[in-house]
């Protein structure tokens, strides 16, 4: 959140008062003094200093959940299951960054941190996200070097260069660091093959907990939620 607003909720209610402590050198972040009420801040990923106190308290809630297939990335539909009739928390801010198609599979990175989200979604962030991928049609070593290539859509959209990994005739994992609109089935069709079947393995630095059940989600651990710091806004 805004440190304005995290000021905010720790009792700072007045904005002047809250100008005051930057003006006067009174806010510690990471050890640096802090000049911008604006930054994206989180107790859990920095340490906060505020007239010589830390504070520890309204951090954000991160979550990975493993989506199963037949569940809209929405926050609710009028028609189809949402990944949030699978969550318990009663938290409105909740959302999925990088949303998975209805049918896709795997690592869905839930939080109510907006910044964060937005930010990592950036593409000149070029956050890497890697599929397991299952074809109908066999794959070859030919396709690798398309996907270094780069591909081309009908209309002419054109992908930036992705990592292919072949594993068997059927199967590969495609690492790429854009989000256009169904891009990996379409970077498939654009060679002529079908995608049978689409599970996201990580997002970022996020990796899809192996124990996760098709449905289940779980918190980030500490280490988890450290590997975002480099995705919050300065």
């Amino acid at each position: 959140m805004r440190l304005d607003h995290y000021l905010f909720l720790n009792g700072w209610k007045d904005k002047k008062e809250r100008k005051r402590l930057i003006q006067t050198r009174k806010i510690i972040i990471d050890g640096e003094v802090e000049y911008n009420l604006s930054r994206n801040v989180d107790p859990q990923m920095h340490e906060i200093i505020v007239n010589q106190q830390q504070l520890t308290t309204f951090g954000h809630h991160y979550f990975m959940m493993n989506k199963p297939s037949g569940v809209l990335s929405a926050n609710k539909d009028e028609h189809l299951p949402t990944y949030r009739d699978l969550v318990e928390e009663k938290n409105d801010a909740l959302y999925p960054v990088g949303r998975l198609d209805f049918l896709t599979t795997g690592l869905l990175f839930i939080t109510d941190n907006g910044p964060l989200g937005i930010d990592m979604l950036k593409p000149q962030q070029h956050v890497s996200k890697t599929y397991f991928v299952e074809t109908w049609e066999p794959l070859e070593v030919s396709d690798r070097v398309a996907f270094e290539a780069g591909l081309e859509f009908i209309g002419g959209v054109r992908t930036q260069p992705a990592q292919l990994e072949i594993l068997d005739v059927h199967h590969a994992k495609v690492t790429i660091q854009e989000g256009k609109y169904h891009q990996v089935k379409k970077m498939f069709l654009a060679l002529g093959k079908k995608v049978e079947q689409l599970q996201r393995l990580s997002f970022g630095p996020l990796v899809l907990d192996e124990d996760l059940q098709p449905g289940a989600y779980r918190p980030l651990t500490q280490q988890e939620i450290l590997s975002l710091k480099p995705y919050m806004r300065k």
